[in-house]
């Protein structure tokens, strides 16, 4: 199997399960997986319910899915366009290499591109060195000088409860 063979299609609402299972071998290879709490139900509600706040799309050889990238768009104020944000970009361990993730990248700049964004976002971990390698080939660039920052569970709950916000 190579890129050639590969097609790409948005994922739909009964593709629910594979997503999960995408989402949790990511998280395994990250070694990360005990931080995945996201149920069918979430996805199902928050990726094809009224609103939706990401999208999907699948690498399929033969029908069968073999990788994916969720991705959702974000903003930039400086530049005044909306950007992309890609969340997750996963192909399985024994078809890396041969071109999927590469496809699928593609495919989210040209998305891009035709929606009249500024640029394509992600983060990558620190330690994760062949995706690092993988997309400094691309052509993409690490922000140096920028740091995540990130308020979840209590944090989160406390800064909006706290006296003055509404």
């Amino acid at each position: 199997m190579n890129a050639a063979t590969i097609e790409l299609r948005p994922a739909v609402e009964a593709d629910v399960d594979q997503i999960l299972e995408f989402i949790r071998e990511l998280a395994r290879y990250e070694r990360l997986e005990h931080e995945v709490l996201a149920t069918p139900a979430d996805l199902r509600e928050r990726l094809f319910g009224a609103q939706r706040f990401a999208e999907v799309v699948f690498a399929c050889e033969a029908e069968v899915p073999v990788g994916f990238a969720l991705f959702f768009h974000n903003f930039s104020t400086f530049k005044g366009q909306p950007g992309i944000y890609l969340e997750d970009l996963y192909v399985r361990p024994h078809l890396r290499g041969r071109g999927i993730g590469r496809l699928l990248l593609r495919h989210l700049a040209r998305l891009a591109v035709e929606r009249r964004c500024a640029r394509l976002d992600w983060a990558v971990l620190e330690w994760n060195e062949p995706s690092i390698a993988f997309y400094r080939g691309l052509g993409a660039e690490p922000l140096a000088d920028w740091r995540m920052f990130r308020l979840s569970g209590t944090a989160l709950e406390q800064l909006s409860a706290s006296p003055g916000s509404r």
